[in-house]
């Protein structure tokens, strides 16, 4: 007979040994480029990821005289700019530094000088807090968002489509991927900003001709669609950016200059030049991420470029042909973001990964460390 309020030996036993929940929350730094951003994002364990605050801070009007990223604007900026966003961030999500379990933050790769700006930043949060510093790859990033906003599980097939990096990858855990294939020379994104700069539309180029292409024909110009003669997944761009300049200039020397509706046609045709190329490949990274007999088949696409909707729907129907799942983060959790690295943080907290305060900014860094690494350099990031 127990007295009251007297708790069973048994109970007390079970309760010694239940399995603690834990709730992880992370704050992130994100400047590889030209967006400095901030957030905090939280998660339960076994429960969905929140992002409880996401600041970014774009660079476009810093940038819009020269064509494109200037590094050293680009790095003095992200000094500036970064600890106002872990203000902003840290006051969107209602909390404070005393609050967080972790920093994370962009150690590569990237522009070396805005990579070293949010290195140094989250350092030195780090040694005036204590809290544990975590360095998160901006293409794991990227490759593991698909798992922030809808918790799906590995393995998965990721295309992972930006202005500095195009690659697919067999997404295995937080820290392993399998390359397929990627570009050897310019990015999509990269490929966009010359197309637009070739035809006089504002950067960033990618939505300036999507729009351009809404109202354009993509059968009156024909370009390349680059390696596809070849096997394999690897893919190249740089020569769409060489075949439109030809065009242009050509319907220049013969009509002594371009109309809207060429401009336009111009776009329609190098957009679907990148469309059809991105699908073709995509169907061979399925059916080479189909022999390892995933259990339930994913395929994701993340990255800046992944915003254009005619992209998004051809690979949405080869997904759908290969009988997989296609996913897409937000259009937000798309481009460069700083909750994507404080979740990818996350996964790396949880698997008890530290960095300490020898972390290095790193210009190149491969998610997939035993493929050889990608040929060339973009504009907007070294290829890894």
């Amino acid at each position: 007979m127990l007295r009251r309020g007297v708790i069973p030996r048994d109970q007390i036993m079970m309760q010694w040994f239940r399995p603690m929940v834990q709730t992880l929350t992370v704050l992130g730094l994100e400047s590889s480029c030209d967006d400095t951003a901030a957030a905090v994002v939280r998660q339960t364990e076994g429960e969905p990821a929140q992002v409880l605050s996401s600041v970014v801070h774009g660079q476009t009007e810093l940038h819009s005289a020269f064509g494109g990223v200037v590094p050293e604007i680009a790095a003095r900026a992200h000094a500036e700019k970064l600890d106002v966003c872990v203000q902003q961030a840290l006051e969107q999500a209602g909390l404070t530094l005393q609050d967080m379990d972790a920093v994370a933050v962009t150690a590569g790769p990237g522009l070396i000088g805005g990579v070293m700006s949010g290195v140094m930043c989250a350092k030195g949060i780090s040694a005036a807090t204590g809290l544990p510093l975590i360095g998160v790859n901006h293409l794991a990033g990227h490759a593991l968002t698909p798992r922030l906003t809808d918790g799906i599980a590995f393995p998965y097939l990721m295309l992972l489509v930006s202005g500095g990096h195009c690659q697919y990858l067999i997404a295995h855990g937080p820290e392993r991927f399998t390359r397929l294939g990627g570009t050897i020379d310019d990015a999509p994104g990269e490929a966009f900003d010359k197309t637009a700069r070739l035809l006089g539309l504002p950067q960033p180029g990618g939505p300036s001709v999507e729009a351009e292409a809404r109202n354009g024909d993509p059968k009156r110009f024909r370009f390349p669609r680059p390696l596809l003669d070849r096997p394999g997944c690897d893919l190249s761009f740089s020569g769409l950016k060489t075949a439109l300049m030809r065009m242009r200039d050509q319907i220049v020397a013969d009509k002594g200059g371009l109309t809207r509706q060429d401009r336009a046609d111009l776009c329609a045709g190098f957009q679907q030049a990148v469309v059809d190329t991105l699908a073709e490949k995509t169907r061979r990274a399925i059916a080479l991420y189909l022999e390892t007999n995933p259990a339930e088949p994913v395929i994701a696409v993340a990255g800046g470029v992944a915003a254009n909707t005619a992209i998004r729907s051809a690979l949405e129907s080869v997904s759908a042909d290969a009988g997989a799942r296609f996913t897409a983060p937000p259009l937000h959790l798309c481009t460069d973001n700083a909750a994507m690295i404080a979740y990818a943080g996350l996964e790396r907290f949880r698997l008890g990964a530290r960095d300490g305060l020898d972390l290095t900014a790193r210009p190149r860094w491969p998610l997939d460390q035993t493929s050889p690494a990608m040929l060339g350099g973009g504009r907007k990031g070294a290829k890894a």
